[in-house]
């Protein structure tokens, strides 16, 4: 399933629960409602994919890119430390600093473009520095310069001319960062996590929620059980399949 529709289904099952809210039942009904349907929410920003997703459902994702990990991808850049700055190289007889992320993420599998520019759209975004992991990909303003987060505060990249591959102390701050993308995750992964995500909270609101004092909501003239409002948004979610 793509990560756009899913998160589009995670919002209309949003604003179905919205129809459903209490108006006249406890205080208490209405307060749980109103937790549970916050929790569901997805953050949407404009980005290569459409979409972007909150920092708990990339954390929450266990699915990897080809079963790569980001320690992965920080063991094969070390491997690079010494090549010498060539532009427009990207073997280890020179290399630049896109050249550099594409031959890592190629020797483990990963299919990535050759340029800033496209590589800065792939994986899945990361909010900020502050959840940057090892293996991450650290791209500055204007698509100018793309480096591989190693943990500790550390970063692997090709500088510039004159310099050679290296492992060197982060300089960057979220001032001078376009975007970190996060490749070890796969975008749908995420979206799954998300949607998983909105299923529980339903199902959640649903045992701790007396809407009516019966089970069930009332809606325009029909009544749907619990059970049959759990599974309308389940079939919601995953109808379709993954693309």
């Amino acid at each position: 399933m793509p990560l756009v529709d899913a998160l589009a289904r995670v919002q209309q099952i949003q604003a179905t629960l919205t129809r459903f809210q209490p108006s006249t039942s406890s205080t208490a009904s209405a307060s749980a409602f109103n937790s549970v349907l916050a929790s569901t929410t997805v953050e949407g920003s404009s980005s290569a994919l459409g979409a972007s997703t909150t920092p708990s459902a990339i954390a929450g994702s266990t699915a990897t890119a080809n079963g790569v990990s980001g320690s992965d991808i920080v063991d094969a850049a070390k491997k690079y430390i010494g090549v010498p700055y060539v532009f427009g190289g990207e073997d280890a007889t020179g290399m630049d600093c896109s050249g550099l992320v594409q031959r890592v993420l190629a020797d483990l599998g990963i299919d990535a473009p050759r340029v800033v520019s496209t590589q800065q759209n792939l994986g899945v975004a990361v909010p900020s520095l502050a959840e940057a992991q090892p293996g991450d990909l650290i791209v500055t303003h204007n698509a100018d310069h793309i480096v591989i987060y190693a943990g500790n505060g550390q970063i692997i990249h090709a500088p510039y001319a004159g310099r050679d591959v290296s492992l060197q102390k982060n300089y960057l701050t979220d001032a001078d960062i376009q975007t970190i993308r996060r490749v070890t995750v796969e975008p749908t992964a995420v979206a799954t996590a998300a949607a998983a995500s909105a299923s529980t909270a339903i199902a959640s609101l649903m045992s701790t929620a007396s809407l009516t004092g019966s089970g069930s909501v009332a809606s325009a003239g029909s009544v749907s059980t619990t059970a049959d409002l759990i599974a309308a948004a389940q079939m919601s979610l995953f109808s379709g399949g993954t693309s």
